[in-house]
Formats: C-alpha cells, structure tokens, sequence
C-alpha cells in the first residue's frame, strides 16, 4: 500500500509579504523612470539632428523661412543650426562645371555652319539668394543652352563662311565676349569659353575641295612654266658653250693644223669597228686579191663581189659570161676589210631578184 504523503501549507509573515511588494513597485518605478529618460534622450536626439545641416567643401547653402521667405545670407562650409520645420537649406554647387552644346548657323554669304561650344560656368556666390529665387538649383540648364545659341547665331551671321577659319581667334574673341556679357545678367559666372568644333556643309565642303584642287593645279602649271624658262636658259647656255668649243677649235686648227679632227675621225672609226665587231650577221672579206682565199672563189670572180649586183649573168660574177667588174675603190678605202652579209642570204637575195 503506498503512503500518503501530506504537505503542509507554509505560512508567510504578513511583514514578508509587504517588503516583497514594496521592491516589485521599486522595480517598477525605476523601469519607468529609465523609459522616460530614454525617450527624452530620444527626443533631444531627434531635435538636434534636425535642428543641424552641413554644408561641405565647395558648397553654399541659402535658407528658406516660412515666414521670411529666402533669407538673403550665404551660408558657407561647415555645421550650421536652424530652427526645424521653420527653416529648410538650398545647397548649391559653386565649383566650375563644364557645359557643351551645339548649333547650326548661317554664315554672311549663307552657308549653313555647325559649331560646337563649350563653357565652364559657375554661380556668382554673392548672389546665390537672388538665383534660387528668379531660376532654381538648376538654372545653369536653363540659362546656358539659350544664351549660348543666341550669342553664336548672332556672331556667326557677321562673318563669312572661309572667314571663320581664317579669323577664328577674332570669333572666338567676340563670343566669349557676348557669352559672358549676357550670363551676368543671370548671375552666371564664364571662366572660359572655347569653340571646339567647326563643320561646314557637304556643298561647302566640296567647293573648298574643287579650289584646294584648282590651287594646285595653278601651282603645278607655275612650277611647269619656270621649269620650261630654267630649260630655255640652259639651251642657251649650252649653245654658247658649244659655239665657243666650235670657235676654239677652229682658232686650234688654223693654228696647228687638222691634227685634231683626224684624232676625231680616227677614234670614231675605231668605234664605229668596234659596234660592227660585235655584231654576228657580219663578215669581214680581206681587200686587195686575197678575196680568193674565202669560200673557195676564184681569183676572177673574188673581186667583183665588192661591187655585186643581182640579174644581170654578164656583170654580177656568178654568170657564164662577161668579165667581172672591178671592186671597187671607195669600199676599199674605208677599211682594211670588205663586209659582206653570208653567202647564202646573197644567193637568196639575187634568186628573188631574178
């Protein structure tokens, strides 16, 4: 049988009991004092945060009051305080930023030309109250892209299409003085202005081509004319030359003799022997009566083939009758040999003649 076990109920002081509840309400209160130190805390944290801005390097901030409107102090760098919900910073941008666009104008004799434009621009700081009111933070994509059409359309159309190439610094010049007269109206600061870019149309560009060309044509045709002159001085200079080496050489021959011009003949003849020497159609017959000792002639019929003539048997050597002529003097004279051509070329020669 199992034992039954009784516990008996334990008995709390009543001076326990009230110690016990009075450290839960202590707990209670300091949770509750911590909570309300916490949200205070909070709340300052919050109202500080709000309560400051920064303006960082190469910024300026301008106010804007609910009930003043756009205060007109420049905010510069650092941590500033202002008044929550009341006051609201701007910041803008007051480095140098640089802008590009381009346009298409009409030069003074109506060409159509395109240009490029670029600026480096910045807000005058000084006035920065006056820009956030009248254009906005972003009034440097309103103002510049307008002016800057203007200005060149209005300095292009003073100019002629080749003068723009010819006078680009002076362009340059009068639209940068333009530009920056008409961003100072708006409170825009121009550091530079450049063009960077310069087309001209297809039909203008082919025009100047054709006169680039016709240029150069001039050029060649001048070049070609002074060249012909230099060639007529140098004929002229020649002939003299040639005319005093005349005139030398006859006073040298009057004076001494025909020496001269038969050294000249002589080195021509030994040229002129020395062309045929290397030629193989020809043959050399010795003069006088050695004829006969060359192909098996005759010692009647070896002279008069100096002086052979085709169709006629009574006068040309190769026939059966009359006496053949004799060779002859001046063909003898000139050189120590004959020259004749192969025999069998002459045989076919006389057999085409007859």
């Amino acid at each position: 049988p199992r034992r039954r076990t009784t516990q008996t109920p334990t008995k709390i002081h009543p001076q326990t009991r009230s110690s016990m509840s009075g450290g839960g309400q202590a707990a209670v209160s300091f949770l509750t004092k911590v909570a309300k130190v916490a949200a205070g805390l909070g709340l300052t944290a919050s109202a500080v945060s709000t309560s400051l801005y920064t303006v960082d390097g190469g910024q300026r901030a301008v106010i804007f009051d609910r009930f003043q409107g756009v205060l007109p102090a420049v905010v510069s760098e650092g941590t500033h305080f202002l008044v929550p919900w009341l006051q609201k910073p701007f910041l803008f941008d007051i480095r140098t930023r640089p802008h590009s666009f381009s346009s298409t104008s009409g030069t003074k004799d109506l060409q159509m030309v395109s240009l490029t434009l670029r600026v480096l621009a910045r807000p005058d700081v000084e006035r920065l109250p006056e820009i956030f009111t009248n254009l906005g933070l972003d009034y440097d994509d309103k103002v510049l892209p307008s002016i800057g059409n203007e200005v060149l359309k209005a300095v292009v159309a003073q100019f002629n299409a080749d003068q723009l190439l010819t006078d680009r610094p002076h362009v340059s010049a009068l639209v940068r003085e333009a530009l920056v007269r008409r961003a100072g109206e708006f409170n825009i600061v121009l550091d530079d202005v450049a063009i960077t870019h310069l087309a001209y149309g297809h039909d203008f560009a082919q025009a100047v081509e054709k006169k680039q060309v016709a240029q150069q044509e001039a050029e060649r045709s001048r070049f070609l004319v002074a060249r012909a002159e230099q060639e007529r001085r140098a004929a002229i200079v020649r002939a003299e030359g040639e005319s005093e080496s005349a005139r030398l050489i006859s006073d040298a021959t009057a004076l001494v003799g025909n020496g001269l011009i038969e050294l000249r003949r002589i080195e021509a003849a030994k040229e002129i022997a020395g062309v045929i020497a290397r030629s193989p159609n020809v043959s050399y017959i010795p003069s006088g009566n050695n004829g006969q000792m060359l192909l098996g002639l005759s010692t009647a019929r070896a002279p008069a083939i100096a002086g052979l003539s085709c169709g006629d048997p009574a006068t040309d050597g190769f026939g059966d009758e009359g006496a053949a002529p004799a060779p002859s003097a001046t063909f003898s004279a000139l050189l120590p040999y004959h020259i004749m051509p192969p025999m069998d070329s002459m045989a076919r020669s006389c057999a085409s003649t007859t």
